[in-house]
């Protein structure tokens, strides 16, 4: 298995999970662009929302309230927090599989390009 987030959520590369359920994980990036940056990634293998089924599309909705939960969680949901899937080369999509990042914590540029 040569997928990062595979590794993880098979338990090969050990971290703590902040979340998980039958659908999707979420845990600390190891590179933290925030003071709270979490992926929340689907246990499927997806590379991007692209390669989602149709039937699949509501993995997405799924992903975003786990992020909900977990920025109440983290205390960061009523002052607000980003939430950002990166999709490609060009997008900065550094790992082939579908995750979603929540960043918060502070106040966060404008800047989004």
């Amino acid at each position: 298995m040569e997928c990062v987030f595979c590794r993880i959520i098979s338990g090969e590369i050990p971290t703590e999970l902040l979340y998980q359920d039958e659908q999707a994980v979420a845990f600390r990036d190891i590179h933290p662009q925030a003071p709270v940056h979490i992926l929340v990634v689907p246990r499927k293998h997806v590379p991007t929302p692209s390669d989602l089924a149709e039937e699949e599309f509501s993995l997405v909705g799924h992903l975003v309230r786990v992020a909900e939960l977990l920025a109440r969680r983290e205390g960061i949901a009523e002052r607000g927090y980003r939430l950002v899937i990166n999709v490609g080369r060009e997008g900065t999509q550094v790992i082939p599989h579908l995750h979603l990042h929540l960043l918060g914590g502070r106040k966060l540029t404008d800047e989004m390009g």
